[in-house]
């Protein structure tokens, strides 16, 4: 019999024009990878109950447990600043929601089969993207950065055909929802002023109770924002296709395709294969994020009054972003330096920091791990532009007060030894793909604690080994 989830499902009682109901498409041999029995506990489900064949079956899209209600989402938004009027979920559908201990919770199947917005894909994914989205969204959780979460990865027996053939996955993912910046534009785009009232208030509902109306929404969007992306900018990460619809209102980083992690440092960086002019490069996700914003606002506007007046205090809340981001971004470097208190010239110590990590090829997890008292100056190909910086650090430091050991600790605790590094994880997907499952259950495990001293995992690349592209998967 079907698995028991005790589902309350509030997105499906929605107008029925927010997505197209439908059950996962079965597939041929189910086989789990993973489950994620921390996950499953936090959330009130029985991880030995997943692991069953009753479970394997649900988590496979061979079974829809009592209660579920599967249905792929409309939605709409810019790709690479283009306009898309109707995009959707081409190869995943909620099944449904959950009012677990931690909150409302969102259970959604990726590679589920095609539905009316796979714009003539296949509605599949392949055994390496959902991996890669499984370590990273792992890892960013464990770095305690606000994130969709992986419940389970399972193999279909089924091969998927992309640039060759690969063998077929679907991943459970979990995230407090799936709304996006692009379902706001969907029904603004088409004037449909009732339904982005029945969204917005089911956003207010269900992610930001104390708002009052679209304004207070906009402004708790633009808040989260500015500290999830100054989140990654702490530990190198690129999302790599900050579209719209990859912006989510709830504040979590979603859509892991072609994501990576810095090695050596550099602000233009890009890894993403479809970024061909440096549109999402890590320095510039906060532009980016103001322009998403902007479109939220633009979408919100029907729902704010008189429209010129409403064009005024939209615009005024985005222009709100740079202050915020900027604070949240100086917390977390000057925590990255053992820095507790404020200094006005902080901002450009900071900044001169990165600038001679650039210059010098200096990887970015390791220096500032290694600034916390082991050999910084080894990680710059010329190590004086460490030693004429960090006497200026250090007399910082030292304005504070805190004796060496003191901010070395500190310093410990913010700056992770180990990330997923693009190559560890295109190791850990190779392996897989000839059967070998070790490597990612290992390296899935080595993340959990990413401030526990792990050398071999710490190591950069060779230059054998480096990735230079990340791919979308689709």
């Amino acid at each position: 019999m079907p698995l028991q989830i005790p589902f309350d499902n509030s997105y499906a009682r929605l107008p029925a024009r927010f997505f197209t109901r439908q059950p996962p498409t079965p597939v041929a041999r189910p086989a789990l990878v993973r489950i994620n029995d921390t996950l499953a506990r936090d959330l009130g489900l029985d991880a030995a109950a997943l692991a069953t064949p009753e479970g394997l079956a649900m988590l496979a899209g061979n079974a829809v447990p009592e209660g579920a209600a599967p249905l792929a989402q409309v939605y709409a938004g810019h790709q690479f600043g283009g306009w898309s009027a109707q995009l959707g979920d081409g190869r995943a559908l909620l099944l449904g929601e959950i009012d677990s201990p931690q909150g409302r919770f969102d259970l959604q199947l990726k590679g589920s089969g095609p539905t009316p917005y796979s714009r003539m894909g296949d509605g599949r994914a392949w055994l390496g993207p959902v991996l890669r989205e499984y370590l990273v969204s792992e890892a960013m959780h464990a770095l305690a950065i606000p994130t969709t979460r992986a419940l389970a990865a399972v193999t279909t027996g089924e091969i998927v055909l992309r640039e060759r053939r690969y063998p077929g996955a679907v991943l459970t993912r979990v995230a407090r929802s799936h709304i996006r910046v692009g379902t706001f534009q969907y029904f603004a785009a088409r004037q449909d002023t009732e339904a982005l009232q029945a969204l917005c208030d089911h956003v207010i509902a269900r992610h930001y109770p104390a708002a009052a109306g679209p304004l207070d929404l906009l402004n708790a969007v633009i808040d989260g924002q500015a500290a999830l992306i100054a989140a990654w900018m702490s530990v190198g990460f690129i999302h790599g296709v900050m579209n719209t619809d990859n912006m989510s209102v709830a504040g979590e980083t979603i859509d892991f395709g072609p994501c990576a992690f810095l090695d050596r440092y550099h602000p233009d960086k890009v890894f993403s294969s479809i970024d061909q002019f440096g549109r999402y490069a890590y320095a510039r996700q906060p532009d980016i994020a103001i322009w998403n914003l902007a479109q939220l606002a633009t979408a919100l506007l029907p729902l704010m009054g008189e429209r010129v007046a409403a064009i005024e205090t939209a615009t005024e809340a985005v222009h709100r972003f740079p202050a915020v981001f900027a604070e949240h971004w100086l917390a977390r470097f000057r925590a990255k330096l053992g820095l507790t208190t404020a200094e006005d010239d902080d901002s450009a110590l900071i900044q001169s920091l990165l600038d001679r990590m650039a210059q010098g090829g200096a990887d970015f997890t390791n220096t500032f791990r290694a600034l916390a008292g082991r050999d910084a100056r080894g990680q710059f190909t010329d190590p004086g532009a460490h030693d004429t910086w960090a006497p200026v650090w250090q007399a910082r430091l030292a304005r504070e007060g805190a004796t060496p050991g003191q901010a070395a600790e500190r310093m410990a605790r913010v700056n992770p030894a180990i990330i997923p590094r693009n190559h560890r994880v295109e190791q850990a997907i190779q392996a897989a793909l000839h059967g070998d499952f070790a490597p990612f259950h290992t390296l899935t495990e080595a993340l959990q604690t990413p401030f526990t001293e792990n050398a071999e995992l710490a190591r950069p690349p060779t230059d054998g080994e480096a990735v230079t592209q990340t791919f979308c998967g689709t």
